[in-house]
């Protein structure tokens, strides 16, 4: 396999993890990994809640309904 083939690793960030041996571009790559994380949980977070606002008025209607 050539080196070319092999497919290029994202960088990888472990929360604590020693970050002297890091160059500021290997920091700026982490911090928009982490940004980019931040969002994708605050997006599952909205999707979570609005599926059991959702379930919420499903039951409560059910509820009104007996």
């Amino acid at each position: 396999m050539d080196i070319e083939d092999e497919p290029v690793k994202k960088p990888v960030h472990e929360i604590g993890m020693v970050l002297d041996t890091l160059s500021v571009h290997e920091l700026e790559e982490r911090i928009a990994l982490l940004i980019g994380e931040i969002e994708r949980l605050k997006s599952a977070i909205v999707s979570k809640k609005a599926s059991r606002n959702a379930a919420d008025t499903v039951f409560k209607l059910r509820d009104i309904k007996e």
